[in-house]
């Protein structure tokens, strides 16, 4: 196939992909258009069958990390991590709006961090509404809160979201390091947020209680707790040694799935769904297609935009075009076809290009997987979400946040170095 011809397949099925996987049309998964699109790619030659496998087997232990990360939130909520997060912002908050926002910004961002952005949206985002129901608050800063803080509370470890483990991947910097650099840029995005949060829903926060304080202490799952710690420290130890964060996560899953299973309280057939098959097939097609799109030009169209270094003007435009780039065709595809152009430059502009695809999605639905999952979240809890109050929301948070984010990556790289 010519390169005219190849380029146009390949920009309309991506498009294709993205919109079904937006829409869902007649419920299907997001794998039932995508794994076609990526054979016809390859079929038709827009991508090479070897290049096409080499971008498998690159995205390979990324996809293997995510489904045991997955199993491993699954079995925390299993455990009744979460409910016992419910009851803890509860009790804190002690009928007040504007303390139960704070918790829930706590929590969010703790476990996106740590669980991933997947665990906040689909298993804390309903033990959010069912909080603010039990205290007879106003749900919506609570609940927008989970989906703003999948995004932005994702930058702080390589773990935290499939974009990071992408970048991580690329940087050559150690998991340590890593969480040293986004450590004052997550603070100060997480910051951003909530203050922009308890201005933008004074009037829900203002709103008060209708039901009397709880006083019920929540019970930890302790076992959990201590398997998501040690898998932690796997994590940091992996990276010094050289061994994939995803053996590290298949063996807290493992644990925690071994004795879910000597206890009867889940079968296989649910540790298999809890995996989410059909996105990760999703995930790797996704990424053949997006490869036979920058093959076909546009790695060629963005390095001509695409500035290189790392000096605070740089990483500033960097992390704007991600943002951007994350808003017109999603943060996956994004940082796929952002990486390359970027890594030449140095760790600095490869996190970058993180806080804009991780930060950016929040304007738009369609910035972030994430985002399009709490939606239908939400709307199973017979709430609509109003799409010029989120924008709006999102037009006073990503600014602010991403540039305040990449000023404190600036100054992190300077303190620490990206060496």
């Amino acid at each position: 196939m010519n390169t005219p011809l190849a380029e146009a397949l390949s920009v309309v099925l991506l498009a294709l992909v993205l919109a079904c996987a937006v829409v869902r049309p007649f419920g299907w998964s997001e794998a039932v258009v995508a794994v076609p699109a990526a054979g016809l790619v390859m079929v038709t030659g827009a991508v090479s069958t070897d290049d096409a496998l080499a971008e498998a087997e690159r995205l390979g232990p990324v996809v293997g990390f995510l489904a045991a990360v997955l199993v491993l939130a699954q079995l925390c909520d299993d455990e009744g991590l979460f409910r016992a997060c419910g009851a803890w912002m509860a009790r804190r908050a002690a009928g007040r709006p504007r303390r139960l926002l704070t918790q829930v910004f706590l929590a969010a961002s703790a476990i996106t961090a740590v669980l991933s952005l997947d665990a906040t949206v689909v298993l804390l985002t309903p033990v959010v509404f069912a909080t603010a129901a039990r205290l007879g608050v106003r749900p919506k800063p609570h609940v927008y809160a989970c989906t703003h803080l999948s995004n932005t509370a994702s930058l702080l470890l390589p773990v935290s979201n499939l974009t990071n483990l992408l970048a991580f991947t690329v940087s050559g910097l150690t998991f340590p390091r890593f969480a040293a650099l986004m450590a004052l840029p997550w603070l100060a995005a997480i910051a951003v947020e909530y203050l922009v949060f308890r201005r933008f829903f004074a009037t829900d926060l203002d709103a008060g209680s209708h039901a009397p304080p709880t006083t019920e202490a929540p019970e930890l799952p302790l076992f959990a707790l201590v398997t998501v710690g040690c898998t932690l420290v796997g994590f940091a130890v992996s990276s010094a040694v050289g061994v994939d964060p995803a053996w590290i996560a298949f063996a807290g899953a493992l644990v925690l799935a071994v004795r879910a299973l000597l206890r009867r309280r889940v079968t296989p057939v649910a540790l298999l769904r809890s995996a989410s098959v059909p996105f990760l097939a999703f995930v790797l097609s996704l990424g053949i297609v997006v490869r036979a799109v920058v093959d076909n030009g546009l790695d060629e169209a963005l390095g001509h935009v695409v500035p290189a270094g790392d000096s605070l003007p740089v990483l500033l435009a960097l992390a704007a075009l991600a943002a951007l780039l994350a808003n017109l065709i999603n943060n996956l595809p994004a940082v796929l076809v952002l990486l390359p152009l970027a890594v030449p430059s140095g760790p600095g502009a490869v996190l970058a290009v993180l806080l804009g695809v991780n930060i950016g999605p929040n304007l738009t639905y369609a910035g972030s997987l994430a985002t399009l999952l709490w939606r239908r979240i939400v709307h199973s809890h017979d709430t609509e979400v109003d799409l010029k109050e989120f924008t709006r929301l999102g037009v006073y948070t990503v600014p602010a946040s991403l540039g305040v984010a990449v000023v404190a990556l600036w100054a992190s790289l300077a303190v620490i170095g990206g060496g």
